[in-house]
């Protein structure tokens, strides 16, 4: 069985059908993860949840799937109940699954149970200090002491993440980062973890 992370969807069904066709995906032999961001900016979140629902995607949530909670924006009952059902974090054997990125201070067996202050750090972070501080803003880049969260990451697993689509993809030893900016007319991306390979498909163009 093959594990295929995906990149920030942002409500767009229709790359995230072509990015399926692309890795060959196969419903019940692959499992379908994607790094949170389902919904919100593209044309059709709805559609992006029934696909996922109808495929047992396992995503973890992302800021983006939490305002849309938060806003009531989800009409679908079925659609809110599935999506408040996922977590922020998923551990494997090798990897780990999170929105935006973990603190450096975090260890592994916190991670099931982040408290609400966690939880925001997981799906906002993007820079950090070596103490795991956030800067006040992410743009323009804060410069020292601040750098990505993932140079202070000294844990043994590598990460999988979204949520930085200026950054575009990211292929580090200690992390794969797969926001490519599929809702602003990039790509949108997927990390095949047992072939340790990245496939892209154009994104949403308006």
């Amino acid at each position: 069985m093959r594990r295929i992370f995906v990149g920030d969807i942002q409500g767009c069904r229709e790359p995230l059908e072509r990015l399926l066709v692309a890795v060959a995906f196969v419903s019940g032999r692959d499992r379908l993860l994607p790094a949170g961001d389902l919904v919100n900016k593209g044309p059709d979140s709805s559609g992006v949840i029934d696909l996922l629902i109808k495929l047992n995607a396992e995503p973890v949530l992302g800021n983006h799937d939490l305002h849309y909670l938060q806003k009531g924006k989800l009409q679908d009952p079925r659609h809110r109940a599935w999506l408040e059902s996922q977590p922020f974090v998923r551990v494997f054997d090798d990897v780990i699954l999170v929105h935006a990125g973990l603190h450096p201070k975090w260890d592994e067996a916190r991670l099931p149970s982040l408290l609400p202050p966690e939880q925001h750090y997981a799906v906002n972070v993007r820079y950090c200090d070596p103490a795991g501080n956030r800067p006040a803003e992410d743009w323009p880049p804060p410069g020292p002491p601040f750098r990505p969260w993932d140079d202070f990451y000294t844990g043994e697993k590598r990460i999988v993440f979204g949520h930085w689509a200026r950054r575009g993809l990211v292929v580090r030893p200690q992390c794969i980062g797969l926001d490519t900016g599929c809702v602003y007319g990039g790509k949108l991306s997927a990390w095949i973890a047992e072939d340790d390979r990245v496939v892209q498909v154009d994104g949403w163009r308006q």
